[in-house]
């Protein structure tokens, strides 16, 4: 009995600790933040300079100045041990999912390599600490769903973050199509036209749209333009799109006919779409129908007969 007390007790000075070392790290960023918010109000007055180096390395983050190197030698490593085609998918990774500086595919790859590092560490914490106090299955269930959340953590998250992106386009191009059709047939120019979507329709493709007309205002051809921005979208309504837009400068269509066109065929996707996914609810309503309320319905029907049954025999 003495044993278990003892093992309750180490397990909560255990529990005890982590909260307190979660609660130190959690005021300090809180602090942290406070003074970097005092310092981006600093730099936004116009007669606030700082002349001396070690001043402006100190308007830094102390947070960033903290991580800074171990992120540096973790990307290192990451771009070492990871093959060339990994990292230049992962940067395409990054820039569908909105992300355009390299920093942040460094980071990603410390972080990579930290949740590989992070397996064995969970591992053997488990095993001998135990600080969830957890026993028999269910600690091999944590092992294995610490090192997957290690392994695979970070990607997951990436590609979440694609998805949610290329919603956000899909969701978005049929209305933007559709106020680009009527600023063209009122008489603006393609890049006017997308001027006004991007001033009153913010959002993930407007950021897209506004890309474009900065690659075209700084030399590149409508048609390189728009040819990268479906590369970094990825998206077959947006490719059908720049495949339409190039097809009309090409052969010299008339442009307010063929973003009408598109409209059209966008809104027809739209219905398209929605009804498949109607579809698949009768599917997926089975699910929690067979699992959770058939079950409940029998218990409340059959259950009173088997009683009465039982009491018979």
């Amino acid at each position: 009995m003495s044993e278990v007390l003892n093992s309750i007790g180490l397990q909560a000075l255990v529990g005890v600790l982590f909260v307190g070392i979660g609660l130190t790290i959690y005021s300090v960023l809180a602090q942290l933040d406070e003074k970097a918010s005092l310092r981006d109000a600093l730099r936004s007055l116009d007669d606030y300079e700082v002349e001396s180096v070690r001043d402006q390395e100190l308007l830094v983050p102390l947070k960033e100045r903290l991580s800074a190197p171990m992120v540096d030698l973790f990307s290192r490593f990451g771009s070492r041990f990871n093959p060339p085609e990994f990292v230049e998918g992962i940067k395409k990774q990054h820039v569908r999912a909105g992300i355009y500086s390299p920093d942040k595919v460094e980071r990603f790859l410390a972080m990579r390599i930290l949740g590989f590092l992070f397996i064995p560490a969970w591992v053997l914490m488990t095993l001998t600490i135990n600080p969830l106090g957890v026993g028999g299955k269910t600690r091999i269930l944590t092992l294995i769903l610490g090192g997957v959340i290690g392994a695979v953590g970070p990607t997951s998250q990436l590609k979440k973050k694609v998805e949610r992106r290329q919603k956000s386009i899909q969701r978005a191009l049929p209305d933007v199509m559709d106020l680009l059709v009527i600023s063209v047939e009122a008489g603006l120019g393609f890049e006017q036209a997308l001027d006004r979507v991007i001033q009153n329709v913010p959002g993930d493709l407007s950021d897209e749209f506004s890309r474009v007309l900065g690659e075209s205002r700084a030399g590149s051809s409508r048609a390189d333009a728009l040819r990268a921005m479906d590369e970094r979208c990825d998206i077959p309504e947006v490719r059908s799109f720049v495949l339409a837009m190039i097809q009309a400068d090409t052969f010299g269509v008339s442009i307010g006919r063929v973003l009408r066109s598109q409209s059209d065929e966008l809104r027809v996707r739209r219905r398209q779409k929605a009804q498949e996914q109607a579809q698949k609810a009768p599917v997926k309503m089975m699910i929690p129908m067979v699992f959770c309320i058939f079950p409940a319905l029998f218990v409340v029907v059959i259950g009173p007969a088997m009683i009465n049954i039982s009491e018979s025999f």
